[in-house]
C-alpha cells in the first residue's frame, strides 16, 4: 500500500479547520436539509421553503450561516436568488451521507 505523504502541522490545522466548519454546518438538521436539496442543483429560496417546509425566519437564518461559511453560492435571476453548493468536497460528503443514511428505494 502506498504511503501517504506527511503534511506539516500548519497544513493539517488548516484542513482540520475547514473540515470542522463543514461538519458544523451539517450538524444542524435544517442546514443539512438545505444542503441536501441544493446538492440536487441550483434552487430558489421559494423552492427550498416549499420542498422542505422550513419557514422564515429560520430559512433566512440558516441560509445566512451557509453563506458566511462559504458553503453555498448565490446567483440572482430577476427577483429570485438561486442557491447551490459551492464546494465540490461538500458535495462528495453529502453524497456519502446520502448513501449511508437515506432510505433506499425497493428494487
Amino acid at each position: 500500500m502506498p504511503r501517504t505523504p506527511t503534511l506539516d502541522a500548519q497544513t493539517l490545522r488548516q484542513a482540520a479547520g475547514e473540515a470542522v466548519a463543514a461538519l458544523k454546518a451539517l450538524g444542524n438538521p435544517e442546514r443539512l436539509l438545505l444542503l441536501c436539496q441544493m446538492s440536487q442543483g441550483e434552487t430558489s429560496v421559494a423552492d427550498l421553503e416549499a420542498r422542505l417546509d422550513i419557514h422564515q425566519p429560520t430559512l433566512s437564518q440558516q441560509l445566512g450561516v451557509l453563506r458566511r461559511e462559504g458553503l453555498v453560492a448565490t446567483r440572482r435571476e430577476g427577483r429570485n436568488v438561486l442557491y447551490s453548493v459551492a464546494d465540490p468536497r461538500l458535495l462528495a460528503l453529502l453524497h456519502t451521507l446520502y448513501m449511508q443514511y437515506c432510505p433506499k428505494e425497493d428494487a
